[in-house]
């Protein structure tokens, strides 16, 4: 009886927990259907004149197609590139057993532990010097950021797969190359998609690294975009409202599409 008690007391606090967490999504949407004088007279209440015309609005203003496809190329092209240098890294460093490669591989981790605030401002000015200051520098930037925890995570990953997959690849006539992405990465999906939802996220919130990069509005990211937009239009929340709705719809989008993999990449890891 006792212990039935400290169950229902732990999903009541859940619950309540819960709904103090989504007080704000709820503010946001109910908001972003509301005219501007209903929300400074009415801000809790479900909308009594609903209306669609702040979305179509805020969508131009945004220049969204625009924004998301910014976004979208940083993100994907930062996620490849950092799953396919990070994962042969992880292989050399695991595979080649030496004082050289226990050492890359601290350095690796400890890279991990460094603020991004301390190397701030020496990195923009050595990218600005190198006219670097762009969508590509930007890239190459969240390859040295993301590429240690990366690192790390597959490094793990591999001393759970035999070297005897290895030798018997060799022996069967392949090659170094044909070794690692026809026989080991694919054994390494669960981590991949470890890998690929953190930097992901990680790289489409990110606003503090594209705001010291990225210069022109044409390449702005969506977190940037959505900074401006809201000094633009903080006197007329209804438009910022429904921005910032239009603004995490595609997070929202990706989570219900890689939900099944975002849950086994993790409990996979977590086994590993």
């Amino acid at each position: 009886m006792k212990q039935g008690s400290k169950q229902i007391g732990k999903a009541f606090l859940g619950l309540a927990l819960g709904l103090v967490w989504l007080i704000p999504f709820y503010l946001m949407l109910t908001n972003s259907f509301k005219t501007k004088q209903e929300i400074f007279t009415n801000p809790l209440k479900i909308p009594q004149n609903f209306t669609l015309e702040n979305y179509p609005e805020a969508f131009a203003q945004l220049d969204f197609m625009k924004t998301l496809a910014n976004s979208l190329i940083i993100t994907v092209v930062s996620v490849v590139i950092i799953i396919v240098f990070s994962a042969m890294a992880a292989y050399a460093l695991e595979r080649v057993k030496s004082k050289l490669s226990i050492v890359i591989f601290m350095t690796f981790v400890a890279a991990m532990l460094v603020p991004f605030q301390s190397v701030m401002i020496p990195l923009i000015t050595i990218f600005g010097k190198a006219q670097m200051l762009n969508q590509v520098g930007i890239i190459f930037m969240y390859l040295g950021f993301g590429g240690s925890m990366s690192i790390f995570l597959y490094h793990g990953a591999m001393k759970s797969i035999p070297r005897a997959l290895d030798e018997a690849a060799i022996i069967d006539g392949a090659n170094r190359w044909q070794l690692f992405w026809r026989v080991i990465f694919p054994m390494l999906k669960p981590t991949t998609v470890t890998v690929a939802v953190l930097n992901t996220m990680w790289i489409w919130n990110d606003y503090l690294l594209p705001s010291l990069v990225i210069n022109s509005p044409t390449t702005q990211t969506i977190p940037l975009k959505m900074f401006f937009f809201f000094g633009q239009y903080t006197k007329q929340w209804h438009l910022a409202l429904a921005g910032l709705v239009i603004a995490i719809l595609p997070v929202i989008i990706f989570y219900f599409f890689m939900q099944k993999q975002i849950i086994k990449g993790v409990s996979d890891g977590a086994v590993k």
